[in-house]
């Protein structure tokens, strides 16, 4: 384990130093709008979706330059969905990464220009960084992820779920599947695809980052209602608090850890066919199982 979090610590390096140079300098006009995204970009995180990219890329033979501003768009799509989702008409959220959220920092119309810009530079950096056909495709890969088809639907039926309980396994896993778990497909899809891949193992890759995005959330919904708001630096016990249907709802504490176990297996199960090649990627879902934060 002490390999992976080394390796984790490289990539997040790597990442930040990239994403300093690709966010639009502090100082542009309007420069409140620059420095807000800066801010909600650098403050800090565990780099996990662009690490995936970085490490499928390595997988299929990409070098880590050439997967960068990949791995950089797919972490600014989440951040921008940071953003959204800690907004008052949505999560409400004071706190992220131990800091206040982008609109009490700012403000609330702030914070919504702050996703809008940061969500269209993902899509121009994919464009701007990579030849056709390759740019094509990489963009149709995270704006699946990103669009109704992925994120959007996923935080709309966690919405619903404030509304009327989703009470049955299979709805919270779609709901979780679609709301986190896509964009960790998209992040394995992206690296496969800089590489060459061929479908095979593509789908290979795609299904562990669906059960690694599903182990993640899973994992969060477990630390919301177990951590300490210092450990996490967010507020915690927000799920209960607003009548969210979640695994914890449904089946406890121990039975989400135990359904996260399942995820944990099924990831490595998927990346049995390829042996030492993914003994990095293979180290991922047992840290995700037993983060504390």
């Amino acid at each position: 384990m002490e390999q992976l979090l080394a390796r984790l610590e490289e990539y997040r390096q790597m990442v930040d130093a990239a994403l300093d140079d690709f966010l639009p300098r502090a100082d542009m006009t309007p420069a409140t709008l620059h420095e807000a995204m800066r801010y909600a970009t650098l403050g800090g995180g565990k780099r996990i979706r662009p690490a995936l990219v970085l490490m499928t890329g390595e997988l299929f033979g990409v070098a880590n330059a050439d997967a960068m501003p990949a791995a950089c768009a797919i972490e600014i799509v989440h951040t921008y969905s940071l953003v959204h989702d800690d907004l008052p008409a949505m999560d409400n959220d004071d706190l992220r990464r131990g800091r206040l959220t982008c609109h009490k920092a700012y403000d609330e119309a702030t914070a919504i220009l702050v996703g809008d810009a940061l969500l269209t530079l993902a899509f121009g950096l994919l464009a701007s960084r990579y030849p056709p056909p390759a740019a094509v495709d990489l963009i149709q890969i995270v704006a699946r992820a990103a669009g109704h088809a992925g994120m959007i639907s996923g935080q709309y039926m966690d919405l619903e779920g404030e509304r009327r309980r989703l009470d049955d396994r299979d709805t919270i896993e779609l709901m979780y599947a679609l709301k986190t778990s896509e964009l960790f497909v998209a992040a394995c899809r992206v690296g496969a695809r800089l590489g060459g891949a061929k479908a095979e193992a593509t789908a290979k890759v795609a299904a562990f980052g669906k059960d690694v995005g599903l182990l993640f959330q899973t994992v969060d919904d477990i630390l919301d209602e177990t951590a300490s708001a210092e450990q996490l630096g967010k507020n915690v016990r927000q799920d209960a608090a607003a009548g969210k249907s979640t695994i914890i709802m449904m089946r406890g504490v121990v039975g989400a850890q135990d359904q996260a176990a399942v995820y944990a297996k099924r990831a490595d199960d998927n990346l049995a066919d390829f042996g030492a090649a993914a003994a990095t990627l293979l180290l991922l879902p047992q840290y995700l199982l037993t983060r504390q934060k």
